[in-house]
């Protein structure tokens, strides 16, 4: 019996079929043969694995059919090849390494994988994943860029290498936590190497420039989780009766919400829904504006378009096979898409409502929080105290401006916000003047918070909001020299923190630095974006880009500086370390909003906060928002630890680390101890998030209600 029923899935558009299938599978059938992938041609000493009835069952070249249904037949046999191989792969890696959990031989067979798309000429290969590699490499390649050729090189070796952490998870008897999971599974799964397939079958390449973009980013990820989710509810069965597997979405939710497995499928397929409408509204949001802003010509669109198009089509070919093949769940499963669509595309309008601003929701009941660092306080807490305040006024913080003839703060007010204890919690080891450069650090910042949505966000102002964040690189010159003349206090105050803080750095220092302020500031657009949508963000897409709102990477990347002559640069480039990273960031992110709710909710209409993220994925009230709130900074926490206690030690070991840098590891993760612990202290201490407005409320947008003729729809909407 199968362990739920199928929900209902969101499938915007049709799957149409390629017509070149049959050809596809006569050629894939023989190519696996060649490459040692069947049973009667495996090499000696590898298990069973597939024979050729098996093959023709899981039908990969009806996958990819469906998934590519517009390229010739050349092209779809090469697009077969390579699922068939990273099929094989998975199920190869299963048998021979996953089931008897052998991680030091798992290790050194994926060590090899990168030398068969290298530069350099590959070794001789020993299986028939090796060969699978150099065949389908040689065949691809040749006529990609070499941009290109490094993204699809670095999304192979990312699902092949990260199946160490699903070997793990396996190995410790670990389930892991939401977060982490959708993180982690958009490398191990593999989606991000098809959305880079695409491009070879669409004959097109995304334009270099926009690759590292926010939109650009968004549509490979909601691509990578559409797919990764779909099958990971199909799957679920095989996995979890068969296969041992612990890496599943539907498994992960049933333990993270203690629910049953129908519960846990059907939240999953909601956040499989909310990840495709995540993709459409950056299609239509954000993507006619990138493209003017990036000067593309009109081969560069057409080529986007295609791109754009060619995700959609995957998506819809995906459901299609797994509706189909042998591999997954889905005996009770309805076949064709027209039986499968409407009761999905209903069910997803409710990821449309808007919410309704300035409701008033109370004072807000705190939980129980996870917190068992101790938080330090610095001695020379009053002396940045009184610093800063004076600091904010020479600036011009507490003065009229001519968007906001109030003045946002008063000395008595920032007094009230204590920023001096946030910063003396988080370095208390700092000497004054460090604390007193951290100090003024987070007020402006947060003085910049305040600013950005009461003006930009209450005049609806996006023009002028982009044209603020493209004047903030200008008062962080690399070479520390003369800036323009300012505008605002926040441009004033960035110049002089500018200026001291990056006179001491080396270049790589600047460098890693600016970028952390100019992701903070351009965030704020995403901010702004949803507002003038009258939109609650996606869960996924509001926790990524919360650690940018934030700032956590800015007080962060401070961290990293510190450390930058003792531990190597490549050590924070890895997983466990961006892990490590991003956990304490959440845990920081999630905690303000919590204490922020009320304020938010009554007094500033704000819609980007986790409490009410939550609330509107699950459809649920507040005090329950705020139980899974807990739980997932718990989680995450509890995650940080893990990495810090288990991963990193083992990581030293491989990279071979020497004493210094060890040492050095070690006071980092101490570092993010105390940061968590005086976010933590910051927010039971302040007077920012009193039950109360820190401010005069903006006046409510009057509601304009057409009469006459073919307004009726009007009134309905509203």
């Amino acid at each position: 019996m199968q362990p739920f029923e199928l929900p209902d899935f969101y499938v915007p558009h049709p799957a149409r079929l390629n017509a070149h299938l049959e050809g596809a599978r006569a050629h894939t059938r023989a190519w696996a043969r060649d490459m040692g992938m069947l049973d009667e041609t495996r090499d000696p000493g590898t298990p069973d694995i597939w024979d050729e009835a098996a093959l023709d069952a899981m039908d990969y070249a009806l996958l990819c059919a469906y998934t590519h249904p517009d390229c010739d037949a050349p092209m779809l046999d090469l697009i077969t090849d390579w699922y068939v191989w990273v099929f094989y792969f998975d199920d190869h890696f299963l048998e021979v390494f996953k089931r008897p959990r052998d991680q030091a031989g798992a290790r050194e067979y994926l060590d090899r994988l990168p030398l068969f798309m290298a530069d350099a000429p590959p070794p001789e290969p020993v299986n028939a994943v090796e060969r699978g590699l150099t065949d389908l490499w040689a065949r691809t390649v040749p006529s990609r860029s070499d941009a290109w050729r490094r993204r699809f090189a670095e999304s192979t070796g990312n699902l092949l290498r990260e199946s160490l952490w699903e070997l793990a998870n396996i190995s410790g008897d670990r389930v892991p936590n939401p977060v982490e999971y959708v993180q982690m599974r958009r490398k191990v799964g593999g989606a991000p190497w098809s959305a880079d397939l695409v491009e070879v079958a669409i004959g097109a390449e995304i334009p270099e420039r926009l690759v590292g973009t926010r939109a650009l980013r968004v549509l490979k990820d909601t691509f990578a989780d559409g797919v990764h989710l779909r099958n990971d509810i199909f799957s679920y069965q095989r996995e979890t009766e068969t296969e041992g597997e612990i890496n599943n979405s539907v498994l992960v939710v049933e333990h993270f919400l203690d629910v049953a497995p129908q519960a846990a499928a059907d939240t999953v397929n909601d956040l499989l829904t909310s990840r495709l409408r995540q993709f459409e509204n950056t299609v239509f949001t954000e993507l006619p504006p990138l493209q003017e802003e990036h000067g593309l010509d009109a081969a560069e669109r057409a080529g986007l378009a295609a791109y754009v198009k060619g995700l959609q089509d995957w998506q819809s070919g995906g459901q299609e096979w797994h509706m189909r093949s042998s591999r997954y769940m889905n005996r009770a499963a309805p076949i064709g898409m027209s039986a499968t669509r409407l009761p999905g595309l209903l069910k997803s309008a409710r990821f449309s409502v808007p919410h309704v601003p300035y409701q008033k929701v109370g004072p807000t009941p705190l939980p129980a929080f996870d917190m068992p660092y101790v938080a330090r306080v610095n001695p020379h807490r009053e002396r940045a105290r009184r610093n800063v305040i004076t600091w904010c006024g020479e600036v011009g913080m507490y003065d009229p401006l001519p968007r906001h003839p109030e003045p946002l703060w008063t000395a008595e007010s920032l007094s009230g916000f204590e920023f001096a204890i946030c910063a003396a919690s988080l370095d208390p080891d700092a000497t004054p003047e460090a604390l007193d450069l951290a100090t003024q650090w987070l007020a402006w910042g947060t003085w910049g918070d305040d600013y950005f949505p009461a003006v930009f966000n209450r005049d609806r102002d996006m023009a002028g909001a982009k044209r603020f964040n493209a004047r903030i690189p200008a008062f962080m010159p690399l070479d520390c020299g003369p800036t323009p003349l300012p505008e605002n206090p926040f441009e004033t105050g960035l110049a002089d923190l500018w200026h001291r803080t990056a006179v001491p750095m080396n270049d790589r220092g600047r460098r890693e630095f600016r970028a952390t302020v100019e992701h903070m500031v351009e965030s704020w657009l995403w901010e702004l974006n949803n507002h003038l949508q009258s939109r609650v963000p996606d869960p996924v897409d509001y926790l990524e880009m919360r650690r940018h709102t934030f700032g956590s990477e800015l007080t962060m990347a401070l961290s990293r500086i510190e450390h930058a002559g003792e531990i190597p640069e490549h050590v924070f480039r890895t997983r466990t370390l961006n892990e490590i990273d991003a956990a304490a960031m959440d845990y920081a992110c999630l905690t303000n909003d919590v204490f922020s709710y009320q304020k938010e909710m009554e007094y500033e209409g704000e819609l980007n906060n986790g409490v009410l993220a939550v609330q509107h994925f699950l459809g649920c009230g507040r005090d329950e928002a705020l139980g899974v709130v807990n739980d997932l900074m718990t989680s995450r926490r509890h995650q940080f630890e893990h990495l810090a206690t288990n991963e990193l030690p083992v990581l030293a070991d491989e990279l071979g680390l020497d004493e210094v840098a060890r040492t050095g590891l070690d006071a980092y993760v101490d570092e993010l101890r105390d940061w968590m612990a005086g976010i933590n202290k910051w927010h039971h201490e302040t007077h920012r998030y009193d039950e109360r407005p820190a401010r005069t409320a903006p006046a409510r947008p009057r509601l304009l209600k057409p009469t006459g003729l073919g307004t009726s729809a009007f009134r309905l909407t509203t």
